[in-house]
């Protein structure tokens, strides 16, 4: 992201955060495809997104790590909804939704793990989501989500799992 962009955008400039914007809302709605399944969610969790950003965008002490500043911010705003929407469950007996013979054949890699994801509970897909792509330790995960690190292990473990049954009855 260009420094005088968010040195204007630090200043309230109208123009330079619509810029911010058209920049980075595709990104960041693919972080929060990862977490949320209806769409409206997601587009309520990118609008308080992007109004956290504007609005602290004053706090980011290096502009060279704005990106990551703002998807730390959207998963932030995600696992708010979740936890608010009482949808994050998380247990071992949750429902495996929809059915093992899902069929996906022709799409993109990415819709197809998208579409994989959402097969999983919100709970599991949400650790998944922040150990494997997000990159964060159990111990934080733990944290985040008020859970014990034990409990983030398995989940991981349950996800994975219910990834690769999914991924051998697409024959990717």
């Amino acid at each position: 992201m260009e420094r005088e962009l968010l040195l204007e955008c630090q200043r309230n400039n109208r123009n330079a955060q619509r810029k911010i914007y058209e920049k980075m809302a595709g990104r960041l709605y693919s972080v929060c495809r990862r977490y949320l399944k209806n769409d409206e969610d997601i587009e309520e969790v990118l609008a308080d997104t992007f109004y956290k950003i504007f609005t602290k965008i004053s706090q980011l002490q290096n502009p060279d790590i704005f990106e990551g500043w703002a998807r730390k911010i959207a998963v932030n705003e995600c696992l708010q909804k979740l936890r608010s929407s009482k949808a994050l469950h998380i247990s071992l007996d949750d429902e495996f939704s929809g059915s093992s013979d899902a069929s996906a054949e022709n799409i993109s890699f990415e819709k197809d793990m998208l579409s994989l994801l959402s097969f999983l509970p919100e709970g599991c897909r949400a650790i998944f989501n922040l150990f494997a792509i997000e990159g964060y330790p159990h111990k934080e995960i733990a944290s985040m989500l008020s859970i014990s690190e034990g409990t983030s292990k398995s989940q991981l473990n349950f996800a994975r799992k219910k990834l690769q049954e999914l991924l051998g009855n697409q024959n990717i």
